[in-house]
């Protein structure tokens, strides 16, 4: 038999399922904000189960009727399908985009952390023991290297194919590194750190060529904004191993649920900053452009994607 305490105790989980719906259904779904849809679903989850248990109390056939039909409102504005404009999804990337940055700006800052100090780690391996780097990167790349050539030439003559493979690659890294978050964190951190550690030991071996110009004047058009892409994808997935490892008072299946779905928002808004990356690479870096102007765009982009990441909320 169902209890009177229970009963009380589950009501206000129902009344809050019946405010979130009456909100739907006067503005649509679009008037429910990210943590109103994750709170619609766990209680639509949470109050399926309710259900389950009134129904084996012939005393309570009344509730069940009750949640029989919210669930059925609740269902039908999960599952609506509702088409959005287009200018739906430029406010969801010009506006939320830099929210779910700043909700996830800690694990953000600890990627970046850990990207940094591989790079130092890097430099100063390479600089301390130069046939290290042979190890990391190759004899062939090695002994470009040491002929002070660049190994980018190649680039400038397929630009559109470049570009293509450049995106592809980028992405590739960035869902790499967020998906791996799914194990514990383990498989982030060593993607973070390994392309941490690839950008030290090659700049390092570039500076002891006498190459730091040509090298870093191709890096910092597109690096100043693919290295941020790539650091956000990790920080995308050491926010999914926080909701694996640390739940809190939440069941770990939805600590994980939640914490997966901040974390794909964060990843997701890092594929067009990717893309611009890509066609940077292709057709500016490896361009005859002078060096002073390639250190420019890097600037003015870096500071633009910086101002876009901070911009205060509406």
């Amino acid at each position: 038999m169902i209890s009177t305490r229970w009963l009380e105790a589950r009501r206000e989980s129902w009344r809050r399922l019946e405010r979130l719906l009456e909100r739907a259904s006067r503005g649509g779904i679009r008037a429910l904000s990210g943590d109103d849809l994750r709170e619609l679903g766990l209680l639509y989850r949470q109050i399926g189960a309710d259900l389950a248990a009134v129904r084996g109390d012939a005393a309570s056939q009344h509730y069940a009727d009750h949640l029989q039909r919210l669930l059925a409102r609740a269902h039908h504005t999960i599952y609506s399908g509702e088409r959005r404009p287009l200018s739906v999804a430029v406010r969801a990337f010009v506006v939320e985009y830099p929210r779910v940055f700043r909700d996830n700006l800690v694990p953000c800052v600890v990627s970046l952390a850990i990207f940094v100090a591989a790079g130092v780690v890097g430099a100063a391996l390479t600089y301390q023991q130069p046939a290290f780097k042979t190890r990391i990167l190759g004899a062939q790349m090695v002994e470009t290297i040491d002929r002070r050539e660049m190994w980018t030439h190649s680039i400038v003559a397929i630009k559109p194919v470049a570009s293509s493979a450049i995106m592809t690659n980028n992405m590739t890294v960035a869902l790499t590194a967020f998906a791996s978050g799914i194990s514990a964190g383990v498989g982030t951190l060593y993607m973070i750190a390994l392309n941490g550690l690839l950008l030290g030991v090659i700049g390092m071996a570039c500076a002891l060529a006498g190459m730091s110009v040509p090298f870093w004047s191709f890096v910092a058009p597109h690096g100043s904004l693919e290295l941020p892409a790539i650091i956000l994808a990790g920080g995308a997935g050491l926010r999914l191993a926080q909701g694996i490892l640390f739940p809190g008072t939440l069941p770990r299946k939805n600590s994980v649920a939640t914490a997966g779905g901040r974390a794909v928002r964060l990843v997701l808004g890092c594929i067009p900053i990717l893309i611009i990356a890509g066609v940077i690479e292709a057709f500016i870096s490896p361009t005859d452009l002078r060096v002073g102007a390639k250190f420019a765009i890097a600037s003015a982009l870096f500071a633009l994607l910086v101002s876009y990441l901070f911009w205060p909320a509406e």
